[in-house]
């Protein structure tokens, strides 16, 4: 008896390479066009030692990937993982080119990564390793405020943000856009505020508008509200608390199950996210949660009965392993590439539906692109008209009290007089951006009668703008 074959796992580019393709061929682009628009553009490899803390050296690898600067600068995040390597680099920046595209940024795509595991440094360790790697990518142009911006990602956050924005100044003292050189910065230092809950927020406004579209919903057997769904999320770090805790909190959905590194706890009641997070902040992960059902195997939290399953942690969490099995009525991807190529086709064979982390992530460029502005313009968001809105508002509720001659309640006086803030703003315009993201991918699903799924109507918004401005700068 011959064995059948094994096929070996695609790699992270290759599911990316593999999800535009299926999109490709629902457009007639120029000859080259396609090939022009998948390459990436160029990586940056680099190895550098660290003085540690105990006066040893250590060698660390790292990279920078473009994927394309057809718009720049180039926009991506730089995480710090122990399993980060070449091809995940590259996968990421592709998908960044895409999600820009997707949700109207006019940034490329870009990424790049350090193979550490931050938790075996000490912060001053972490500080000498941050700003040796940004001065590595700085002169060789992989980081300035015009053409490639890093921002923060899996194991960075704003305080390595802050070192490299410092270590781009100290290198270039005379550049007064200097703050615009990595987005994500603490505020105090030139960031912006809700830029720490923007990709959380960003998968709440992308469920909220999915439930506002009948019609979408009906394909994945919803019905009603968010409120009272049963959602499982996968992995409570920045981007999957977040978003777990606003759909609690404010949509009213029931978060039955929450997946970490170390298990799963399951509570069909519903679980505290504000809790879960402190005790995951106290012990380190979820085992011993009171109050709920653990279960060592991670995994069994995937292919739990749930309305909405947001895969929130590391691609390539549902596989071919465990496609057949999942229960969820609707797949969120909140993480990059949490569905394997193979396993979305069964998905998709399954009627099971998926917002594409394409679009539904894309909440942190967005807020990135309003930091990034701000930090050109040299102005925050509402200083100049803040007081004005506020004073045209007051003697609007004064004129409405004079003319029905009736006080209105303080309340909802204070709700009509608040001036618009930095914070308010920034909701505002990645809600906006989220909202017609959605429908522009809606619209295109309807539009093309061979596309089944919402990933390649979101790859076919993508490419079209891409080849779009190809062809208008001549290439």
């Amino acid at each position: 008896m011959v064995a059948t074959p094994v096929r070996p796992r695609r790699s992270f580019t290759e599911n990316v390479s593999h999800m535009v393709d299926r999109a490709l061929v629902h457009l007639d682009l120029p000859f080259g066009m396609a090939e022009q628009i998948k390459a990436c553009k160029a990586t940056l490899e680099v190895q550098f030692p660290v003085r540690m803390d105990d006066g040893q050296y250590r060698t660390f690898h790292g990279w920078r990937a473009v994927h394309s600067d057809h718009r720049l600068p180039v926009k991506g995040g730089i995480r710090y993982a122990s399993n980060v390597h070449q091809d995940e680099v590259i996968a990421l920046a592709t998908l960044m080119t895409y999600k820009c595209a997707i949700v109207n940024v006019p940034f490329g795509g870009s990424k790049g990564g350090v193979r550490l595991e931050p938790t075996e440094f000490s912060i001053s360790e972490l500080e000498r390793i941050t700003r040796r790697f940004a001065k590595e990518l700085i002169i060789k142009d992989f980081i300035s405020p015009g053409s490639n911006v890093p921002a923060p990602d899996m194991g960075t956050g704003e305080r390595e943000m802050a070192w490299i924005a410092d270590s781009y100044k100290v290198l270039n003292s005379d550049d007064i856009n200097y703050l615009a050189a990595v987005t994500g910065k603490p505020v105090a230092g030139g960031g912006i505020r809700g830029r720490t809950e923007a990709t959380g927020r960003g998968v709440q406004y992308v469920i909220q508008e999915f439930f506002r579209h009948p019609d979408d919903m009906a394909l994945a057997n919803l019905t009603g509200s968010i409120e009272g769904k049963r959602i499982v999320v996968q992995g409570l770090g920045n981007v999957g608390y977040h978003a777990a805790k606003f759909l609690q909190k404010e949509d009213g959905a029931i978060i039955t199950a929450i997946i970490e590194r170390d298990g799963v706890i399951i509570n069909e009641s519903g679980l505290n996210v504000e809790d879960v997070r402190a005790y995951i902040n106290e012990y380190g992960g979820v085992s011993g949660f009171p109050g709920a059902r653990y279960d060592a195997d991670g995994n069994v939290g995937l292919t739990l009965d749930c309305d909405i399953l947001i895969p929130a942690a590391l691609e390539s969490q549902i596989t071919t392993d465990n496609a057949k099995e999942i229960k969820a009525k609707l797949i969120v991807e909140a993480a990059n590439g949490p569905v394997t190529f193979d396993a979305d086709a069964i998905l998709r064979e399954r009627n099971i539906i998926v917002l594409p982390d394409a679009f539904v992530n894309a909440g942190g460029v967005t807020v990135s692109y309003f930091e990034w502005i701000k930090n050109i313009s040299h102005i925050r968001f509402g200083r100049m008209d803040r007081r004005l809105d506020e004073l045209r508002f007051t003697r609007f509720v004064e004129a409405l009290e004079t003319m029905t001659d009736k006080q209105i309640p303080a309340g909802i006086r204070d709700d009509l007089t608040r001036s618009t803030d930095e914070l308010a703003l920034v909701r505002s315009g990645l809600d906006d951006t989220m909202r017609l993201a959605y429908q522009e991918i809606s619209e295109t699903f309807r539009q093309y009668p061979a596309i089944s799924d919402f990933r390649t109507a979101a790859f076919v918004v993508a490419l079209k703008k891409i080849a779009t401005t190809y062809e208008l700068i001549g290439l």
